[in-house]
């Protein structure tokens, strides 16, 4: 099956179309979204994604994350891959978004602009083995401390949004 993105500019104006894994081939700026849900306790539950994916392989990241195809909203492509990835629905708030750009051991390159999600659930898991090895909750202070002392068990697009979101949080609720 081949997957299209939404090629963007800087300010997250539509300029095109590509297949995904060309777009990871040749590093081209494309949309993307991280979805982030915390339960009642203030954890954020994690995904370590599973073993056959094509980039970051095994290494924990955010709830989920994707890209929106080509026409579709990007809060409703947040809760389409929520659904298909964790096998829940929640509401979802945009909270921000920034670009990244990493080079992977096997020659493909993310390049994107992140589009981040945050949510609150409390229910059933049901994960997509296809996608989701293991997944668990944890607060975001031990989190941070991990990726401080482990920070090649994570992926490279969480490492940029999960501080950006806790210092996002730190300043609300100083306010």
């Amino acid at each position: 099956m081949h997957t299209e993105v939404i090629l963007v500019n800087e300010h997250d104006e539509e300029i095109g179309v590509m297949e995904k894994l060309e777009a990871h081939q040749k590093g081209m700026l494309h949309r993307a979204f991280s979805v982030f849900v915390f339960n009642k306790k203030g954890e954020l539950l994690l995904q370590q994604r599973a073993s056959g994916k094509y980039h970051s392989a095994e290494l924990w990241t955010n709830t989920c994350c994707s890209h929106p195809s080509p026409g579709e909203d990007i809060s409703q492509a947040a809760q389409r891959r929520l659904r298909e990835e964790m096998g829940f629905n929640t509401s979802l708030d945009h909270a921000f978004h920034f670009i990244y750009k990493t080079d992977f051991e096997n020659g493909l390159m993310e390049h994107e602009l992140d589009h981040v999600f945050i949510g609150q659930y409390d229910g059933p898991i049901e994960p997509n083995t296809d996608e989701v090895k293991d997944f668990c909750f944890m607060k975001v202070p031990a989190i941070l401390e991990s990726m401080e002392q482990r920070p090649l068990k994570y992926t490279s697009w969480f490492k940029i949004a999960l501080p950006r979101l806790a210092n996002s949080f730190a300043s609300s609720a100083v306010q």
